[in-house]
């Protein structure tokens, strides 16, 4: 059942746990620090398909694949599946995962939305509404460029404060009984708007939404940082993590020992290309699934924070003159063991 705390915290009183997951990275993100971790790593880009929009919903499928086949289940097994992406009506999801025939929820969070299927997933399975349920998200390179920013072909330059859009998808199998990664808690985040419009600028967007969410999780749950073996956010790359701890320092909120960055750890420092490192929804939901999840499984790490942020812009908004809305999406994971 799930308790409430305070306005959107939660805490599950009966732990929902994590059965499976899968991630799949493209060629880049495969040679980064993280390569060993992931589950597949694609070169092509393409993935054998003729669009990018058509690669990244494959991304998406062969990562709810890995996630069913790991624990020798089958599509009927999953009775939910949450799911959204960057693309417009999210129809990397939807024409990814289609075939599946599994009851469908599109959700958009932008880069949160990992987080935010998750909750969503958690809660439908903790209230008997289904046995397993599932949580994917994905993005790519060339579709969020097309989308977002510029054609590739233009060949603008980056500014040093751009991050590197993931080419990754990743996966979770969410159920009542199996599974050594348990979900206990969680927070749904409020719109942050601090009045910026720079796009190449996402992380210093996205860092006051990220800050709301942890202190209000930690506030309602009596915790403080050294409770947690790693606070991790989803991609905030090097100047939103720094702002990110800043502004919570400000409220006597140290997280520097424990905060790690899905964005920062996706990518090499020294990859000039990336610039602040990596973003998009399959950036946190790779790492996640590829790096912080076995950790859980195996014992190693603990218990975590993990706190997806995403940009709630679109081109049409940006156009107009509006400023980037923000959220971030907190789940709190332990290990069973």
């Amino acid at each position: 059942m799930a308790e409430f705390l305070s306005p959107g915290v939660f805490r599950l009183t009966s732990p929902i746990r994590i059965e499976s997951f899968g991630s799949v990275v493209g060629k880049k993100e495969g040679e980064g620090p993280l390569g060993k971790y992931f589950d597949e790593i694609i070169e092509d880009s393409h993935f054998g398909k003729e669009t990018w929009e058509q690669a990244e919903s494959r991304f998406q499928l062969e990562a709810v694949s890995l996630a069913i086949k790991k624990v020798g289940l089958t599509k009927e097994d999953i009775h939910l599946i949450c799911s959204g992406d960057l693309i417009n009506q999210c129809i990397g999801s939807t024409y990814g995962l289609r075939e599946l025939g599994i009851p469908y929820l599109g959700i958009y969070g932008a880069c949160s939305t990992m987080a935010e299927g998750i909750i969503i997933s958690s809660l439908i399975t903790e209230s008997g509404a289904a046995m397993r349920s599932a949580a994917v998200t994905s993005s790519h390179f060339s579709t969020a460029e097309r989308q977002f920013r510029f054609p590739l072909s233009y060949g603008g330059q980056r500014t040093p404060t751009s991050q590197w859009t993931c080419t990754a998808s990743g996966a979770v199998i969410i159920s009542k009984n199996n599974g050594q990664a348990e979900i206990c808690g969680g927070c749904i985040g409020k719109i942050a708007d601090m009045g910026i419009n720079d796009i190449n600028n996402m992380g210093s967007a996205m860092a006051p939404a990220a800050a709301e969410t942890i202190r209000r999780y930690l506030e309602a749950t009596s915790t403080s940082p050294a409770d947690y073996d790693f606070i991790v956010t989803g991609d905030l790359g090097l100047v939103g993590s720094t702002l990110l701890k800043e502004i919570l320092l400000k409220q006597n909120i140290d997280i520097s020992s424990v905060h790690k960055d899905c964005g920062k750890l996706i990518f090499d420092s020294d990859d000039k290309d990336t610039h602040c490192g990596g973003s998009g929804c399959g950036c946190s939901a790779s790492v996640l699934c590829g790096y912080f999840l076995p950790m859980l499984e195996r014992g190693e790490i603990k218990n975590m924070l993990f706190t997806a942020t995403g940009a709630l812009m679109s081109p049409l908004s940006l156009q107009q003159g509006e400023s980037i809305p923000t959220i971030a999406h907190l789940v709190h994971i332990r290990s069973k063991k």
